[in-house]
């Protein structure tokens, strides 16, 4: 059974930085596609961020792009994002997910690809 619990969400000020986690179980993430997503009130899931498993790139849409990094950490099977430059249109719920489908490009930017998900960790920017 396939397990993604993120943690390290909270309330920061604007221009402040978290890093969230996304520890798995069941699932060996060195070879998956993981995704970052967020969903702020009354919005639609969005990509936050992504590693591909075809290629080994990575893609950040332009909201994110230059303040976020996702990386990996095979030896504890864990995914993180780290943000920074925090702006208040930046809250949201953050989750992450992961697929074993072969990824390349933009293509891991698409929640249809995913079929496992975290329960998600609040992130709120305010002053």
């Amino acid at each position: 059974q396939v397990q993604l619990v993120e943690s390290g969400g909270g309330l920061v000020q604007p221009g402040g930085s978290l890093r969230l986690s996304c520890a798995a179980s069941g699932f060996a993430l060195r070879y998956g596609a993981v995704g970052w997503f967020r969903q702020a009130p009354g919005k639609e899931r969005e990509g936050a961020s992504c590693i591909n498993n075809g290629d080994g790139t990575t893609y950040y849409p332009d909201s994110v792009k230059g303040r976020f990094t996702i990386s990996r950490d095979n030896a504890k099977n864990t995914v993180y994002l780290q943000m920074n430059s925090l702006k208040p249109e930046d809250t949201a719920i953050y989750y992450c997910a992961v697929t074993s489908k072969r990824m390349y490009g933009s293509s891991c930017h698409w929640k249809i690809q995913y079929n496992y998900w975290g329960q998600g960790t609040q992130v709120t920017v305010s002053s």
